[in-house]
């Protein structure tokens, strides 16, 4: 039997199918040869699960996206700060999904 992969959703806290959640990714930072940071890391919602850089996942609820949002757990799992337009342009992506 084939073992399926286990994540918590960031605004609920329950253990789901990968599957069944959608990743929020933040980029790898670029830096240039002397070693400073050209392009941040952008944070994205990744519908495909195959972005490079930190995740974290969420259940495809708006409610559950909101939870996550209030309580600041995508800024904690992703260690930085997320925009308010951020917020509003995943949220918009994910009622779409």
């Amino acid at each position: 039997m084939k073992k399926i992969p286990l994540r918590k959703c960031t605004g609920c806290g329950e253990m789901k199918p990968k599957r069944e959640l959608i990743r929020v990714v933040k980029a790898p930072a670029k830096t240039d040869e002397s070693g400073a940071v050209i392009e941040g890391g952008e944070i994205s919602l990744d519908l495909t699960g195959k972005k490079p850089g930190r995740g974290a996942y969420v259940c495809k609820d708006a409610q559950c996206f909101e939870k996550a949002r209030k309580a600041r757990r995508f800024e904690r799992s992703l260690s930085c700060k997320i925009p308010e337009e951020v917020y509003d342009q995943m949220l918009e992506e994910l009622t779409r999904a």
